[in-house]
């Protein structure tokens, strides 16, 4: 087995898509607010806070 340098380890190329966990979080976050913004705009739906 041979040890591989920074480098070596830097130029692999895997099989999966080459996204970080941040791209995930923003992606999801936008379309999430996208969701929310056509669900609020279709179905708006007013305040049932009762004193």
């Amino acid at each position: 087995m041979n040890k591989l340098s920074n480098e070596e380890l830097h130029n692999i190329n895997g099989g999966g898509i080459k996204l970080s966990i941040g791209a995930y979080m923003i992606i999801g976050g936008a379309a999430s607010f996208i969701i929310g913004l056509f669900n609020g705009y279709l179905r708006p739906l007013g305040c049932s806070a009762s004193k």
